[in-house]
């Protein structure tokens, strides 16, 4: 079965918040539209985000850095917000694998969030529905569109091309020759909820501090500026902080 997915390199998002700003325009003026944003400017703004970027101080002078991490849905292949939802308006489509919602059948129970690990499901305020990343379901199949552009608004709108897409499945896609070349990981594998998305770990930092440096110097023993189980530790806590903002 086909199963369309993300992959993150987090060696190279910069936090720029394109990817996230993309998706906000696409969705509101596309079939999961319009999501609401109530208060923008005052002490306590709300809005809908199918996507959000978190951004962690990490390691100890002199190799510490500043660590990016987007998340949205990540689309899992055993996904624990379907079973729970009592109308059937979540579910996860066949023919790409992905998981989506049914606005006409969602009454807003709020099951789903409780269900999904990972803080990746929100309310619409202003439609009492429930909403998350669907991967641009209406563009990437889309005919109509230069076949160069059927991708989800986030990857084509990345200026350092961190983000990836295609089938993983597929053992000659671009994102599966990244898993197996660059040891791709999933989020708290141990939920057993086989997330579709992957992230591409952070390589080991160098002497002057910067993973990518070009100088070619090392640091002997260094380990990863933030191993994956860091990121892992705490997400939940901060996915349901950042349902909150």
């Amino acid at each position: 079965m086909t199963q369309m997915a993300l992959v993150i390199d987090l060696n190279v998002c910069v936090g720029c918040h394109a990817c996230v700003t993309s998706c906000k325009e696409w969705n509101t003026s596309g079939e999961a539209g319009s999501l609401s944003d109530l208060r923008p400017y005052d002490a306590d703004p709300s809005g809908t985000f199918f996507n959000r970027v978190q951004t962690f101080e990490a390691g100890e002078f002199p190799l510490a850095d500043t660590i990016h991490f987007p998340k949205s849905c990540l689309h899992c292949e055993d996904p624990p917000c379907v079973p729970v939802c009592p109308t059937g308006a979540s579910y996860k489509r066949k023919e790409d694998g992905l998981v989506l919602v049914d606005f006409d059948r969602c009454i807003g129970c709020k099951y789903c969030s409780w269900a999904c690990p990972y803080g990746a499901r929100e309310l619409d305020e202003a439609r009492k529905e429930m909403t998350k990343c669907t991967l641009c379901a209406d563009r990437i199949h889309n005919e109509t569109l230069p076949e160069r552009d059927r991708k989800p608004a986030c990857v084509l709108a990345c200026p350092t091309s961190a983000r990836l897409f295609g089938d993983i499945h597929d053992p000659e896609s671009v994102v599966s020759k990244a898993i197996r070349e660059r040891g791709g990981y999933q989020l708290m594998p141990e939920w057993g909820t086989r997330p579709a998305n992957h992230y591409l770990p952070r390589q080991k930092t160098t002497a002057c501090g910067s993973g990518a440096c070009s100088c070619g110097s090392t640091t002997e023993g260094a380990a990863d500026v933030v191993p994956a189980a860091e990121f892992e530790h705490g997400l939940v806590d901060l996915a349901s902080m950042a349902t909150r903002i």
